[in-house]
């Protein structure tokens, strides 16, 4: 099981760079959260940060965005983009489950799944959208709860689709 700070360090840089663009065009107020972080992990200003081309300023990020001192940040910016940019994905994962949720969102989720659903509902989602995005919401997802299922951790080891 990844934690934020290493899917940064795992997923394809180009994946890492959609999803601080994404957050630039759709959620500025994450944006300047996460520019702040990586300017104070860097003991820098967020001018400094501000001047540089947005390539070369994603780039420099994500090399932050992968420690483990701005787990926070990265945890934050991955939920972020994944409530807003993937939010079909979130519904049809918990629909594929049976689990009662609001566009993605479950305020309870159960102690554990059917294994035979999970292997369904897994193979529906890498049939429908991009593997890395799935990649990163499942192991985002397994991470980020309370409720962690063994069987999806399981399959997140396990699984080759599921392996950065």
């Amino acid at each position: 099981m990844l934690t934020s700070h290493e899917l940064f360090g795992f997923m394809p840089a180009e994946l890492a760079a959609d999803i601080l663009e994404h957050a630039y065009i759709q959620d500025r107020e994450l944006y300047r959260a996460t520019v702040t972080s990586v300017a104070n992990a860097r003991k820098v200003r967020t001018v400094f940060l501000d001047k540089q081309p947005r390539p070369a300023r994603h780039a420099g990020m994500v090399a932050y965005l992968s420690r483990p001192g701005l787990e926070l940040a990265a945890g934050t910016i991955l939920r972020g983009w994944l409530l807003k940019a993937h939010k079909s994905l979130l519904a049809e994962f918990l629909s594929g489950l049976d689990i009662a949720h609001k566009d993605g969102v479950v305020d309870d989720l159960p102690s554990a799944v059917d294994d035979a659903k999970l292997k369904v509902t897994l193979d529906a989602l890498l049939a429908k959208h991009p593997a890395d995005v799935v990649k990163v919401y499942l192991h985002s997802f397994n991470h980020m709860n309370d409720a962690q299922w063994k069987n999806l951790e399981a399959l997140l080891k396990n699984d080759e689709r599921l392996q950065f």
